[in-house]
């Protein structure tokens, strides 16, 4: 593995985020393209690690792709497009089988040589979440990073920022054929000095932006960075008022962003108030195994109808081996703050966990600009619709790191092109940095309060006038002092916030993740929202 980089370097292809979809698309390409993969972490701090369920393929007798699309169609109320979520269900086996070859250790099936044991999850039909215990997420990665980080090809440069892609707007030398993407400005942050990084093409995978809210199971990480830059870059951004909200996320003081995976209420896992009683049954037929935002919503209203911290889910009446078997990171993690959850019920509350929409996307990740992809969470690529199945996004991952790669190696060679370099003659260090802690905590305050899991019209008014004056200070913040990851990173969160609330305010009824008591009827017609500059 290469690790150092000159002011300006060239790659064939340039992928910002090391997480499942960046290193598929990188480990693709390696064979016959020079990768640059930059991080602004660790190569393993992003969200797909943190990933504890599965990855949903039909790779059972009992499954059908048909099965499939029809659980992620319902699921996503109306708003999945249906050929890609065909697309994608049928190229799904494939891509497990390739993760097998990597040495992902899936988990095997009691006694067997051969078969994968294959848990169900809420909206699924049937068992065919294939899963690592309860780390899959973890196992994936950490395969993935090893031959990485070993591959000659693959340059990763850790504790890197992307701030902007570079385009052709930027470069004010407009293209004749429209706005093209020649690679992006990256913050080394161990050097504290911007490096201009040109690539033949450019490739967003950053993840989501769960950071935008007070309560997410997301990882630091999760800042919104790609839809951002893409959004400023001229790309079209849709269905970003689809923030999924994952249902159970540890209750504990110091247990920042751990989540209980869904496989414990697909494993038979009960939803109790504090007295000991179900309520899931009052809300839907399906109890438990609803979908993600019909549980997040029904625990949202029990909260605030009873004044409660947070409810319980319980699985201790399953035997303990079982539990410290299929569980064993949810079990020890719970253990360290005094919860057996072989014994007792583990406090849950519901906390930000996937973004649905994203940069716009055709069937191969590609962008409304030229030598630009955006794949996994960054994109919107129509598979989830309003509200994503559990376990479909490491599978989207997969399946379109793929697709991208398969394009990039068929295009023909472009010569590499010059680039200026990050110009800070003008800027100064900052005086208080303390400004941008605090926007940062009243941004994600707001967002929790207003643009939450219920909304009101009033509300998103509300988030969007702070949004406003958010937007006027850090724009100056960041035209007269040098950048930082933090001020990066707040300037992604807000400029994604706003996505978020503008998105919310078009949409004049409630559907999947989007609520509304204003507009609490559904359309008869389903349309996505997309906003262009």
């Amino acid at each position: 593995m290469q690790t150092q980089v000159s002011p300006q370097h060239h790659f064939d292809t340039l992928i910002i985020g090391s997480g499942l979809a960046g290193l598929t698309l990188a480990l693709h390409l390696a064979q016959s393209k020079k990768v640059g993969v930059i991080t602004k972490g660790a190569l393993l701090d992003g969200a797909s690690g943190w990933a504890q369920g599965g990855i949903a393929a039909v790779l059972s007798e009992e499954d059908s792709p048909e099965a499939h699309i029809r659980d992620t169609l319902i699921a996503g109320a109306g708003l999945c497009n249906e050929e890609v979520t065909r697309y994608v269900v049928e190229n799904g086996p494939r891509a497990i089988q390739w993760l097998i070859a990597q040495g992902v250790p899936f988990t095997r099936e009691h006694g067997s040589e051969t078969g994968y044991h294959l848990t169900r999850e809420g909206g699924h039909s049937v068992r065919r979440v294939i899963h690592a215990a309860d780390m899959t997420g973890q196992a994936v990665q950490q395969t993935l990073s090893q031959k990485a980080r070993s591959h000659p090809n693959i340059t990763v440069l850790e504790h890197h920022v992307a701030i902007d892609l570079i385009t052709g707007a930027k470069l004010m030398h407009p293209d004749k054929n429209g706005n093209r993407c020649y690679g992006a400005y990256v913050l080394d942050k161990p050097a504290g000095k911007v490096n201009t990084i040109a690539a033949r093409n450019t490739v967003l995978a950053t993840g989501g932006a769960g950071k935008v809210y007070l309560y997410t199971t997301n990882p630091d990480t999760a800042t919104g960075d790609g839809i951002a830059m893409g959004w400023r870059a001229g790309c079209r951004v849709a269905n970003m008022e689809f923030i999924q909200f994952h249902p159970t996320c540890l209750y504990h003081p110091h247990a920042k962003s751990f989540l209980i995976s869904e496989a414990v209420r697909g494993e038979g896992g009960l939803l109790k108030l504090p007295d000991g009683s179900r309520f899931m049954l009052w809300h839907d037929q399906r109890a438990e195994l609803a979908p993600r935002d019909i549980v997040a919503r029904a625990i949202d209203f029990e909260m605030k109808k009873r004044g409660l911290d947070c409810v319980y889910l319980d699985i201790s009446h399953k035997p303990a081996d079982f539990l410290k078997e299929h569980f064993p990171n949810i079990y020890s993690r719970c253990l360290e703050f005094g919860i057996d959850i072989t014994r007792q019920p583990i406090p849950v509350v519901p906390a930000a966990h996937y973004t649905c929409g994203g940069i716009v996307t055709d069937w191969i990740g590609k962008t409304d600009l030229d030598n630009l992809y955006a794949i996994g969470e960054t994109a919107h690529t129509g598979l989830h619709g309003a509200n994503r199945l559990a376990s479909n996004s490491l599978l989207e991952c997969l399946v379109f790191g793929q697709a991208a790669a398969d394009d990039i190696v068929n295009q023909p060679s472009k010569p590499a092109v010059e680039l200026f370099p990050w110009d800070e003659s003008r800027v100064t260090n900052a005086d208080e940095e303390v400004v941008i802690s605090h926007n940062w905590d009243e941004l994600r305050r707001f967002m929790w309060s207003y643009v939450g899991i219920v909304r009101t019209s009033k509300r998103l008014q509300r988030a969007q006038h702070r949004i406003k004056l958010l937007h006027e200070e850090i724009n100056e913040y960041y035209a007269n002092f040098r950048v930082t990851s933090d001020l990066l990173e707040l300037r992604n969160l807000v400029d994604t916030a706003d996505l978020i609330v503008q998105s919310a305010m078009l949409r004049h009824e409630s559907r999947g993740l989007h609520f509304s008591r204003d507009y609490p009827e559904l359309l008869s017609e389903a349309r996505d929202t997309v906003l262009k500059r």
